[in-house]
């Protein structure tokens, strides 16, 4: 993984290193400090986001099976 988590931090959805690290980052890691009613928000957000990633991730995988 050549970058490093961080404000500019965007998983590279052909890399199952990058996918594994978001799907499994807390919400904590986006909301540092925040209350209940901020992590759940940043959860709501956070869930459809790490479903889509895995699905990218998946279609990648199963289209370089096929070549």
């Amino acid at each position: 993984m050549a970058q490093t988590f961080g404000l500019g931090f965007s998983p590279n959805p052909e890399d199952p290193v990058d996918v594994l690290a978001f799907v499994l980052c807390p919400a904590t890691a986006f909301a540092p400090g925040g209350d209940d009613d901020e992590l759940k928000a940043v959860q709501a957000v956070l869930g459809p986001m790490k479903e889509e990633a895995c699905r990218r991730w998946a279609a990648i995988a199963a289209s370089r099976r096929r070549s």
